[in-house]
């Protein structure tokens, strides 16, 4: 096989219509366009949802129901972070008066990186299982 061999298979390509060849071809004249208006002149479509000057659809209806998946995110701390940390109960709110977090920060994860060396109690605070087996082992917990 060559590439100047290479054809379509049969059938796969239609012919494209030949409009405006006389009135026994039935598209010719106004080559289906019918007559006046702004769709049967050439060059005579507008924008994808124009609607003739009225406000389009798009435009009238309140945008909601969708979450950039960016600002859907959370921060993410070290879990070598909480041995600085002079508190033994650690939530949102800690982290936000040590400024580790932003201060609108509804929900944060800590994962393994780094040794807890000692007695930390989490609450309100997603934890991976790293981060979770080695809270136990000191004796503190993850809720």
């Amino acid at each position: 096989m060559f590439l100047n061999n290479i054809k379509p298979a049969t059938n796969s390509k239609k012919q494209r219509t030949r409009v405006g060849r006389g009135i026994g071809s039935g598209i010719g004249k106004t080559c289906g366009r019918g007559h006046k208006g702004q769709k049967s002149r050439a060059g005579g479509f507008h924008k994808v949802g124009f609607e003739g000057g009225q406000m389009p659809i798009q435009r009238r209806l309140p945008k909601r129901g969708f979450c950039i998946l960016a600002k859907r995110r959370y921060p993410t701390l070290r879990s070598s972070v909480l041995n600085n940390l002079s508190e033994n109960t650690i939530d949102i709110s800690a982290l936000v008066s040590n400024k580790l977090v932003p201060t609108n920060t509804k929900k944060v994860k800590i994962y393994f990186s780094g040794k807890i060396e000692k007695k930390i109690n989490l609450t309100g605070v997603v934890v991976t299982n790293g981060v979770r087996v080695q809270l136990e082992s000191n004796g503190g917990s993850a809720v």
